[in-house]
């Protein structure tokens, strides 16, 4: 969970500090208002979004959904990056920020209630700053790269990566979904494995 988080936060990093640039050198029409207006789209409909769909999640039983839902906002964040590589005007930048938002307001609620669910007992504090550090770390990196990268290969180039980033964490929690939904038993009701590291109860 973590590892995924890096890749997708990480990924996501390296777009916040070039972002303001790209829009006013590269779309006709845009303007510091323009910007704001942008930014405004993004706050108002992930925080709209992500409280019905956490509750909707808290409302049933076992991590399927919650697994699914993030796969479907990793997916979604890959699309809005891919389409920022290839915006070329006003509207194309306010659908791309606002397929965004929707898949952060996705991610938030089901990332974090399944990491929540699987905390090491008493290390609670910390299982959240290490994910935290290491997502700020990675942030750190990628926000040195980020204009570097654009401005030897083009705002196109990084949002690919982004969005090629985005993907990857998907495709990583794809192919391992017995980390999060285990296998059923036969003629027993599938429960959800213990994530505890070895020789620490829960």
């Amino acid at each position: 969970m973590v590892l995924a988080d890096l890749i997708f936060l990480g990924g996501w990093s390296m777009v916040q500090p070039i972002f303001s640039v790209f829009v006013i050198r590269n779309i006709p029409g845009a303007s510091l208002i323009v910007l704001g207006g942008v930014m405004a789209l993004y706050w108002l409909v992930k925080s709209l979004l992500q409280i019905p769909v956490a509750n909707y999640l808290d409302t049933h039983d076992g991590e399927k959904d919650d697994f699914y839902a993030l796969l479907i906002s990793l997916t979604l964040a890959a699309v809005a990056a891919f389409m920022l590589a290839i915006t070329a005007s006003l509207w194309q930048l306010f659908f791309a920020q606002f397929i965004y938002a929707v898949a952060m307001g996705f991610y938030v609620p089901s990332w974090s209630g399944i990491f929540s669910r699987h905390l090491d007992d008493k290390r609670f504090s910390f299982d959240w700053s290490l994910d935290s550090t290491v997502v700020g770390l990675t942030s750190f990196v990628s926000a040195l790269l980020s204009g570097i990268l654009a401005e030897a290969f083009g705002f196109s180039f990084v949002f690919f990566l982004v969005g090629t980033l985005s993907l990857i964490s998907a495709v990583m929690l794809f192919l391992v979904p017995n980390l999060i939904i285990p296998k059923e038993k036969k003629e027993e009701t599938p429960i959800i494995r213990d994530h505890s590291v070895a020789g620490i109860s829960r």
